[in-house]
């Protein structure tokens, strides 16, 4: 709890980011091409090492002072630095873990825009709100998880889950990739109406009185379902090399934060 503005500033360090990223470098729509994509890609990955090297100077000056010496001593380790260290590669591994287990994501984001046929300029907004939306998700998880599991149970529930997801990539079955069934298109289709056409890259639009959806919005709140699918398996996994919330939370940001790009550069 003491370190609540560790939380603090990172939130408002990623939404100045963000703020830059839509109010600046994608104000006006456009096609993200394959050099743009390598650029965000390198400027996400970079802040990302970047973090975990002041993450590693913090905790190094941190955990020498002579207060904190109990501290160390209680984690286990018989120096600072070993537990600097240490820390640090738990952040490194977390971030490569959610690095990896998005590009599931990727994947389907192109299953999600085929089917709604999203022109590819557009496709830059929906994931950047998406991309938002799974910020909030995610933390919430992390949340819970930091939780529930100090319950060995819950660690053998979640672990054996995790197995279960491991095993079905085994055996993989062809299957059609099929969205109309999808119960965040069902639901939306009958709270309000949904236009056949694109607005631009607006997400609501009023006609003749009534207020629509586009199939920029839906294609948006599937983008959200499907991350919330995800997070249940990704949230657990990093969870099984670090118990530090704070480092789940922020090597699972930056993982998202290069999602949008790593989709435009695959």
């Amino acid at each position: 709890q003491q370190y609540w503005w560790f939380y603090a500033v990172f939130t408002l360090f990623v939404l100045a980011v963000l703020a830059l990223d839509l109010g600046v470098f994608h104000r006006q729509a456009h096609e993200v091409k394959y050099k743009e994509a390598v650029a965000w890609s390198a400027v996400w990955i970079t802040l990302a090492l970047l973090f975990n090297l002041g993450f590693w100077f913090y905790t190094s000056w941190k955990l020498a002072l002579p207060e904190c010496a109990e501290l160390v001593k209680s984690m286990g380790y018989a120096s600072p630095q070993k537990a600097a260290n240490d820390v640090s590669l738990e952040f490194l591994a977390g971030y490569l873990i959610e690095k990896s287990l998005s590009v599931d994501n990727v994947f389907v984001f192109v299953v999600i825009f085929q089917f709604f046929a999203v022109p590819a300029k557009y496709q830059h907004r929906v994931l950047f709100y998406g991309i938002l939306g799974a910020l909030i998700s995610r933390a919430i998880f992390i949340a819970l998880g930091s939780v529930l599991l100090q319950y060995a149970v819950v660690i053998w529930v979640f672990g054996a889950f995790l197995v279960f997801t491991g095993a079905k990539l085994l055996f993989p079955h062809e299957q059609k990739k099929d969205l109309s069934s999808n119960p965040v298109l069902r639901v939306m289709r009958r709270v309000m109406p949904v236009t056949k056409d694109f607005h631009e890259q607006r997400f609501l639009v009023n006609i003749g009185g009534v207020r629509h959806a586009t199939p920029l919005l839906v294609a948006l709140l599937v983008v959200e379902f499907t991350d919330i699918l995800f997070a249940l398996d990704s949230v657990p996994a990093i969870f099984a090399v670090t118990r530090e919330p704070f480092i789940v939370f922020t090597s699972n940001i930056f993982a998202i934060l290069g999602l949008r790009a790593m989709y435009f550069l695959l």
